[in-house]
């Protein structure tokens, strides 16, 4: 995905960035931008081991936090536990666009090594912590960094890789996280189930202190934007296509999430499977959503709007495909590739179109896409615990997800509405209803 032509992209020692800023790099060979990428990717890879490692340890976090609510009654134990994953997600919201703003004008090489010494702190405060409250309250502190990482990193990826790829830059920043799904996610779910689930996350908190030590080595310095203030940040939020698409990107996560954060009992107790399956299910979903951010990243360049349409069409499918077949494990696994590969691929195109329409806030469109995607994650495991405590089974989330597309298209469909023919989006020049749906 590399190749040789981020190195191409990099041979002067300055260069016009994504957001347009001039900004300053050491001239770096390919190997060197190759490196940088890497680093940059061995965050997101870090960040989607601690935020998605939860679901295969859910049992465990709810029998060793909640012994005697599990005692009595495991659905009710895990629709409680679920809590810990919400809780996550709200520190990403929170966290993305506040940090965006304050810290756009930072120099970003240091702003990311801050942000992964967060991470390790508070992944290692969550790890220790005593009582099902304090995880609580520390997966909410280790969530804050989430969005501003993966904002600033997309800024200086897409100035590595260069003008008019955007969406790959975007992509490959989330290649990481999507790896995280095969690899990651199931090796520490493996290593939690096998000792505990605490272990687990001490094993995620080396993983950010290694990345920590690759962004102070391979990544250039880079300067923030001179230009940048707390109100002219804030100020995308006075773009109603702003709006549009993080509640179109929120609803696209939240069908993901009603059945990523339920995977095990999904596949323990309808496809009657042994718990040893429940890694193997989650690399089959990890390798989806690793081929769905690539995919999504390019569609996202050749018009973010469009691809918005398309996938989420998609996912639709794929959610109806899980939630008539996932009695049988082949179904199962079918289902939970096709629901990671569609709703990852959302997620380049949604971030690409909100930096088509945040005007200078280039920093801040960055980083809210995850606070929107997280809002999502959140309202996805909250809505999953519902049903599952109402008593309508472990396949009820899948059919949330699957309610939830319908307000999802409803949202892009306004945006494209209120970006056409307006300057304020690059790309909504090159959309229309018959390339869009």
């Amino acid at each position: 995905m590399v190749g040789n032509s981020p190195g191409s992209m990099m041979s002067a020692p300055s260069l016009t960035s994504t957001d347009g800023t001039a900004q300053m790099m050491t001239q770096l060979t390919p190997a060197r931008t190759r490196l940088a990428l890497l680093s940059l990717a061995l965050g997101g890879f870090g960040i989607g081991t601690t935020e998605f490692v939860a679901m295969g340890l859910l049992p465990d976090i709810a029998r060793d936090l909640l012994p005697g609510l599990y005692a009595s009654s495991q659905e009710e134990a895990l629709a409680k536990a679920g809590i810990v994953v919400s809780a996550y997600a709200a520190g990403v919201v929170v966290g993305a666009p506040t940090i965006a703003a304050i810290a756009a004008r930072f120099p970003r090489k240091k702003l990311l090594a801050w942000l992964t010494v967060a991470f390790t702190v508070g992944t290692i405060a969550s790890a220790v912590a005593p009582t099902f409250e304090t995880v609580v309250i520390f997966r909410f502190l280790a969530g804050l960094p989430h969005g501003a990482y993966f904002g600033v990193a997309a800024l200086v990826a897409a100035d590595l890789l260069g003008k008019g790829s955007r969406g790959r830059a975007v992509a490959y920043v989330l290649t990481g996280l999507t790896i995280a799904n095969v690899v990651g996610v199931p090796a520490i779910t493996f290593l939690g189930q096998h000792t505990s689930w605490r272990v687990g996350y001490l094993a995620v908190a080396a993983i950010f202190a290694v990345c920590t030590a690759a962004i102070l080595a391979f990544v250039p310095e880079h300067d923030g934007d001179p230009h940048a203030t707390f109100r002219r940040e804030l100020g995308a939020f006075t773009r109603p296509a702003v709006w549009f698409a993080l509640l179109t990107g929120a609803l696209g996560f939240g069908g993901l999430f009603a059945v990523y954060t339920y995977v095990s009992p999904l596949a323990t107790e309808v496809a009657g499977a042994p718990e040893r399956i429940v890694p193997a299910a989650l690399i089959v979903l990890g390798i989806g959503t690793t081929i769905g951010n690539i995919v999504g990243g390019r569609m996202a360049d050749r018009g973010a709007l469009r691809a918005v349409f398309w996938l989420f069409g998609a996912l639709a499918i794929s959610l109806l495909t899980l939630a008539l077949l996932a009695s049988t494990l082949p179904g199962l696994l079918l289902g939970l590739f096709m629901v990671g590969l569609a709703a990852s691929a959302i997620s380049p195109a949604i971030q690409t179109r909100l930096m088509d329409v945040a005007g200078d806030a280039q920093t801040m469109a960055a980083a809210v896409n995850h606070a929107a995607l997280n809002i999502g994650n959140s309202l996805g495991a909250f809505l999953g615990g519902v049903v599952i405590a109402a008593g309508w089974g472990y396949v009820a989330p899948t059919w949330v997800g699957l309610a939830l597309c319908v307000p999802g298209v409803a949202f892009a469909l306004a945006g494209w509405v209120v970006t056409r023919g307006n300057a304020d989006s690059g790309a909504a020049n090159r959309d229309s209803v018959a390339t869009s749906v």
